[in-house]
């Protein structure tokens, strides 16, 4: 029992200490190679973060709206949690096609594996997410190898993929884009179910209420969950949070992020 209590102790102690700690914003950091000037608009991130901490894990968030809107920003729910968290905005479409919001989240991302240490993050332990088209990004750009490989990055070096309620299937902003609506499922080289594979970084997919999410988006999301566990992916994770809607489900989500990063870390 005494040695119990000297363990508790000293988890209470490392929460406490982490929570105490200050933390920064900084804000516009470029990380874009590109010299497209809607490039250099838009491909921007911020980061939040303790000077005081060092080898922390990582959280690249990326924002939702559909692919045609939405900024970037720190969720309140994953401050002075002691995480590096980086958020990125990404070029949109109509302005761009798909092609380019996808190759501007994985230069994000590489970006964040080169230079996150001089922030305190730790580059084995970073975890990308984001909501709605910010999920869908975290998806193709985890499962289809090719985006990160442009930038000489393993996409199985990310630590842990955790989409909320992204698209499984194509994106309904691509297909609408190329006279395809946004009712017709459609799946081709732009949708994460055609690129699943066992050997993905762990995987949880979260999702609104069933009766209340977008166009199907509860069904679709099962349907990657059961063919990740059909193919024998070892670590795949759905969950389903009721009586939330495709909006409001994103803040409830935040602790399963959490638990599952604590967890994904543990093993």
């Amino acid at each position: 029992m005494p040695r119990i209590i000297a363990i508790l102790f000293f988890i209470l102690i490392s929460l406490m200490a982490i929570n105490a700690q200050k933390y920064e914003e900084i804000n516009d950091i470029s990380y874009t190679p590109s010299g497209d000037p809607y490039a250099l608009e838009r491909c921007k991130l911020d980061i939040y973060y303790s000077p005081d901490l060092r080898q922390r894990p990582v959280v690249v968030w990326f924002h939702g709206g559909g692919l045609t809107g939405g900024e970037k920003f720190i969720p309140e729910e994953l401050k002075e949690s002691g995480y590096v968290v980086v958020a990125p905005n990404y070029r949109l479409i109509p302005k761009v096609e798909v092609d380019s919001c996808l190759d501007d989240s994985a230069a994000a991302v590489a970006w964040v594996f080169n230079n996150i240490e001089d922030y305190g993050g730790d580059p084995s332990k970073i975890f990308v997410a984001g909501h709605s088209a910010g999920g869908y990004l975290t998806s193709l750009i985890g499962l289809d190898k090719k985006w990160l490989e442009k930038y000489d990055i393993d996409a199985d070096s990310i630590r842990g993929l955790i989409p909320y309620s992204g698209q499984a299937i194509t994106h309904y902003a691509h297909r609408q884009n190329h006279g395809i609506s946004e009712l017709q499922p459609t799946i081709d080289e732009y949708a994460p179910l055609f690129h699943i594979r066992k050997d993905a970084p762990p995987y949880v997919i979260i999702s609104g209420d069933r009766e209340m999410e977008l166009f199907g988006r509860y069904e679709e999301n099962a349907y990657l969950w059961r063919m990740l566990k059909l193919i024998g992916h070892p670590y795949v994770e759905i969950y389903e949070i009721g009586g939330y809607d495709h909006g409001a489900m994103a803040a409830p989500a935040h602790h399963i992020l959490k638990s599952h990063i604590k967890r994904i870390l543990q093993d």
